[in-house]
C-alpha cells in the first residue's frame, strides 16, 4: 500500500518533533509499504529564531530535507507552503496530486494536515490525536476544528481511556480507538555505561498555549502542574536538569526553579535537532516529568511519545499518572505517581535497584510501543 504520513517537522523545526513524526513514516516503511511523507497545515512557516509565522519555508524546508535524508527518505517528502502555496521536495503541484492519487491510507498524525481535494479523496483517512482532552474541545466547540477531523474515516487518540468511566474527553459521537506512539526501536541503542553525573532529565514546554474551558472547567498546562512538584529536588536529593521552554508569554519562573534546585536548559540552543534532542535522553540517569494539566483532569491516560523514547534507550521514567496506569503496567522501568510523596517514593525505588530499572525499561518500550506493532495495529483496526 502506499501511506501518506503527514506531520510537522519542518514546521517546527525542533529535535522532539521530528521523533514525533518520523517513526511513523518508519513504522509503516518497516512493514513493507510505500510511505511518503506530507507537511501540508495551510499555514506560514514557522521561525524558531524570532518565535513567529514567517512567508520564507527556506529554513524549514532545509531542516526537513536533512532529516528526512538521514532517515533514508530523501526522496520523499513534500511540504507545501501555506504563505504562496508552492511544492517542496516534489517538481510542483502537479506531481503531488499524482502521488496523493495513488495512495492507499492518509495517516493524519495529530491532525497536521487540513484536507485539500487531492487529499481528501485518499479512500482511507485516519486521524491521530495526540493531545486529547484540547483535541476533542476543539471537536465539539470549534465548528472548522470539528468538520477536519469529522472528515476522517477513522480516529485514533493517545488518551487511553477514551469511552471509559471517568474520563472527561468529549467524543463527539465519534467512535475513538486508543493508541500510543510508535518508537523505531533499532534508532534508540541502549548506551553501555551511565554517564557520570547524570541527571534525571526531561523535554517540555512551561505552557505551550493558553488553558481550555469546557462544560464550566479549565483545562491548563504543564505550568498548572509542575509547581505541586518543586521541592522534589530538596526532597530526594537527587540532581534534576530540564529542558524546557519559556511557555507562552514566556512566562517561565526560571529563578524561582533555578532556586529550588532545578538547573533549567533552554532546547533550542541545547536540543536543535533530531540528533542532539536524542543524546540528550541518553545523557540522562532517568526521566521525571509532570502532564498538561488537562491530560491528568480529564482523567485521558495520555502517555508522552518523549517518555517512550527514553524507554527505549533504557532509560528509567517517573511520570505522572493521567490514568496511563491503568492501561499500561506501573513500577518496573515506567512509575506512575499521582502526589509529591509519590514522586518521591519512585524516584528513589528507581535510585535504589537502577540496573533492574534500565532493563526493565528497554523491555517495556519493545513490548508496549515498537513501532511495526503499532502502526500494523493501526491498519488493522480498519481492516487494511
Amino acid at each position: 500500500m502506499r501511506i501518506v504520513v503527514t506531520g510537522l517537522i519542518g514546521q517546527y523545526a525542533f529535535g522532539g518533533v521530528t521523533w514525533d513524526y518520523i517513526q511513523y513514516a518508519l513504522g509503516f516503511r518497516a512493514l513493507g509499504h510505500d510511505v511518503w511523507y506530507l507537511e501540508d497545515t495551510g499555514s506560514w512557516a514557522y521561525d524558531p529564531v524570532k518565535q513567529e509565522p514567517s512567508a520564507d519555508c527556506s529554513a524549514n524546508t532545509a531542516y526537513l530535507a536533512r532529516s528526512m535524508e538521514a532517515f533514508e527518505m530523501g526522496d520523499r517528502w513534500i511540504y507545501r507552503n501555506g504563505a504562496d502555496g508552492t511544492y517542496h521536495g516534489v517538481r510542483d503541484e502537479a506531481e503531488a496530486g499524482r502521488i496523493f492519487a495513488d495512495a492507499d491510507v492518509l495517516v493524519n498524525v495529530s491532525g497536521a494536515c487540513w484536507l485539500r481535494p487531492e487529499t481528501a479523496r485518499i479512500p482511507n483517512k485516519l486521524f491521530l490525536d495526540g493531545d486529547p482532552m484540547f483535541t476533542h474541545i476543539g471537536l465539539v466547540s470549534d465548528k472548522r476544528c470539528g468538520d477536519h477531523i469529522r472528515a476522517h474515516d477513522g480516529h485514533f487518540t493517545f488518551g487511553l481511556n477514551v469511552g471509559q468511566s471517568g474520563c472527561l474527553l468529549p467524543t463527539g459521537g465519534l467512535h475513538w480507538q486508543p493508541t500510543v506512539q510508535p518508537i523505531a526501536m533499532e534508532y534508540w541503542q541502549p548506551r553501555d555505561v551511565q554517564p557520570a553525573g547524570a541527571a534525571w532529565t526531561t523535554v517540555m514546554n512551561w505552557s505551550s498555549y493558553g488553558a481550555k474551558e469546557f462544560e464550566g472547567g479549565l483545562y491548563g498546562q504543564k505550568s498548572e502542574e509542575f509547581m505541586r512538584f518543586a521541592r522534589l529536588p530538596g526532597i530526594t536529593g537527587e540532581r534534576f536538569m530540564l529542558a524546557m521552554g519559556q511557555g507562552v508569554g514566556r512566562t517561565r519562573p526560571t529563578a524561582e526553579l533555578e532556586g529550588l534546585g532545578w538547573t533549567i536548559l533552554e532546547p533550542d540552543e541545547h536540543l536543535p535537532d533530531f540528533v542532539s534532542y536524542r543524546d540528550f535522553l541518553r545523557s540522562s540517569k532517568a526521566e521525571w516529568s509532570v502532564a498538561k494539566h488537562g491530560y491528568v483532569k480529564s482523567r485521558s491516560g495520555w502517555f508522552s511519545c518523549r517518555s517512550a523514547c527514553y524507554l527505549a534507550l533504557g532509560i528509567p521514567v517517573v511520570v505522572q499518572d493521567t490514568g496511563w496506569s491503568e492501561h499500561l503496567p506501573s513500577g518496573n522501568g515506567a512509575l506512575a505517581f499521582s502526589t509529591e510523596e509519590e514522586a518521591a517514593a519512585a524516584i528513589l525505588a528507581v535510585r535504589d535497584n537502577y540496573r533492574h530499572h534500565c532493563e526493565a525499561a528497554r523491555a517495556y518500550a519493545g513490548e508496549h510501543f515498537e513501532a511495526k506493532m503499532v502502526c500494523n495495529a493501526l491498519l488493522n483496526s480498519r481492516g487494511l
